[in-house]
């Protein structure tokens, strides 16, 4: 069972400010500026060789080694990446982005014993620090189901336990069958979040008095991309959202896209039978919705990330979510959804 990929801290900025007292004002030069760039772009051989170029000049550099490790991850070099946030971490231990960024990667390749004692160590140092509290939460659901797993398959008649796994399951839907990995493979429009989107064909004008011949249609041109109202799609969201809280099957239902990627390739009817069974139930559900933040993409796709409450007779849980919406006709309906930045 795949479940959510815990959230790697992804911006350089975020290191504590203590760090730029190791290295002189001067060395914070245009090589790491660039790299930085670079690797928000989705550029990481290039970013790696800026970064690299910057190290030379400042080993101990703990801005650019940070860096380093990130676009490791990036370019699926965990070991190595592994190797950069480690020596971080003795280092410099009173940092928590190093332990956050060591358990994501530890997850990643199953090793949920080491990611607990780094995402553990990461709170240890900085109690507050909202990232750490929620992959450790996530890890927890990662290893219960697990364990919950295990205890079907002992004893195929403990209700117990399959009731919990389902829980488990309807707060964290499983990704792709695909996807070998725990963390997805990005989508390709990750990397054009600050690059604008590109005009649609201007529309050709026919002439004046002049028919096009019949024998050659003028070919059609494709539709002008859905116009960028945040909130058009928020008010998507929020249907979708009291739909649930409401067990409003169908009202759920209707806010899916026809061509929505069920979480392990099943049809979409069975998909629709497991959400019916789970939503349509004589108890009560509230899923509240906080802090979204829309972003259009070049493919005419928006992606919307927002934290998740879920709350039941059974459960209450708080989660990070992602949908990813296409329009249709007037509508903004869900293509995709999982849990995770």
């Amino acid at each position: 069972m795949l479940l959510p990929t815990l959230r790697s801290v992804a911006l350089v900025g975020g290191i504590t400010a203590a760090l730029l007292a190791t290295v002189p004002a001067a060395a914070q030069g245009d090589a790491l500026k660039e790299a930085n760039q670079l690797f928000k772009q989705g550029q990481f051989d290039r970013a790696l060789e800026r970064v690299d170029t910057h190290l030379k000049a400042n080993p101990k550099d703990a801005r650019g080694r940070f860096l380093k490790g990130l676009i490791l991850a990036e370019q699926r070099k965990p070991d190595d990446a592994i190797k950069v946030f480690t020596e971080l971490t003795q280092e410099y231990p009173e940092l928590p982005e190093p332990y956050n960024n060591l358990a994501v990667l530890y997850a990643a390749q199953g090793q949920y014993d080491k990611a607990r004692s780094a995402l553990e160590m990461a709170i240890r140092t900085h109690p507050s620090y909202a990232t750490a509290h929620e992959n450790l939460g996530d890890l927890y659901a990662k290893m219960a189901s697990q364990a919950y797993d295990k205890a079907l398959q002992l004893d195929k008649s403990n209700a117990a336990a399959q009731t919990k796994l389902n829980l488990i399951k309807e707060i964290f839907p499983t990704s792709p069958r695909p996807a070998k990995a725990a963390a997805a493979k990005p989508d390709a429009t990750k990397v054009a979040v600050a690059t604008p989107a590109q005009k649609p064909p201007a529309p050709v004008a026919q002439s004046p008095g002049k028919a096009a011949p019949a024998a050659k249609p003028a070919p059609i041109k494709p539709a002008a991309k859905p116009s960028n109202n945040p909130e058009e799609v928020l008010s998507a969201l929020n249907r979708w959202a009291k739909a649930w809280s409401e067990n409003d099957v169908p009202g759920y239902l209707a806010q899916y896209a026809t061509d929505f990627k069920t979480p392990n390739g099943e049809s979409r009817s069975n998909w629709e039978a497991q959400r019916k069974a789970r939503i349509d139930k004589p108890r009560k559900i509230q899923v509240d919705v906080d802090s979204p933040k829309v972003v259009f993409r070049d493919s005419g796709r928006v992606t919307v990330t927002f934290r998740q409450h879920y709350r039941s007779d059974a459960l209450s849980v708080t989660s990070t979510k992602t949908l990813v919406m296409v329009k249709a006709g007037d509508k903004w309906l869900i293509q995709q959804e999982r849990v995770g930045g």
